[in-house]
């Protein structure tokens, strides 16, 4: 309960709670010379009410200018790719410079966020074609490493076999099995000359056409 002096002094009353400022949509130029609507929203409650009445007119007021002129100016030192990807950092930027401005009113700013980021649509296709152009390159980077991973196993399992020839016959004889398994009615099966050889040899000692340079032996009849 507090009297007031008549003509000597008035009252006026001050809402201590919090207080939700939204911020008009402000046109913003970026470092990277993109344009750009962006509003926000300010939560601040006042701390002092006789700062808040003697200091400042009207301290709502002077607070939503406040935010307006640090918004255009914090957000046009950054880039596009900051503002999309980095708010919460701007976030608390913004804050920290709009309550060095209102402290001095008895105005505590408790939060600040930056709500939407309007961008031309001309921007929104060339951001979506570059998106499109990345996910390509990565996609072809992935494909060529996994080339070159098989093409290493590949090399190695070559080296293998080469030093091991038992281990080239088993190779082709879980070949043949595999390819039994498909139940298919004819199977063209390649062999090695050092395999085959010693066999045609026999062949042309016994009487048949000689072989030449690896070549096998065909006969044709009149």
């Amino acid at each position: 309960m507090r009297r007031v002096i008549p003509d000597i002094e008035r009252l006026v009353r001050v809402d201590l709670r919090v207080v939700s400022l939204t911020i008009p949509p402000q046109e913003v130029i970026t470092r990277d010379n993109v344009p750009a609507r962006v509003n926000a929203v300010v939560l601040f409650r006042v701390i002092d009410p006789i700062k808040s009445v003697m200091e400042v007119e009207n301290h709502a007021v002077a607070t939503s200018q406040i935010a307006q002129t640090t918004l255009r100016s914090l957000l046009g030192r950054e880039d596009l790719d900051t503002l999309l990807a980095h708010r919460e950092d701007l976030n608390e930027q913004l804050r920290e410079q709009i309550a060095r401005q209102t402290t001095i009113w008895g105005v505590e700013v408790r939060l600040v966020e930056i709500k939407d980021v309007e961008i031309p649509e001309a921007m929104q296709r060339a951001m979506a074609r570059e998106a499109e152009a990345e996910r390509e390159r990565r996609a072809k980077i992935i494909n060529a490493r996994g080339e070159l991973q098989a093409s290493e196993e590949l090399r190695q399992a070559a080296d293998t076999l080469t030093v091991n020839p038992a281990s080239l016959q088993l190779r082709y004889l879980q070949t043949l099995l595999e390819l039994g398994a498909d139940q298919n009615s004819t199977v063209v099966f390649p062999l090695p000359l050092d395999i085959v050889g010693p066999f045609l040899n026999n062949v042309t000692h016994s009487g048949g056409p000689a072989l030449t340079n690896g070549a096998t032996p065909v006969r044709t009849g009149s």
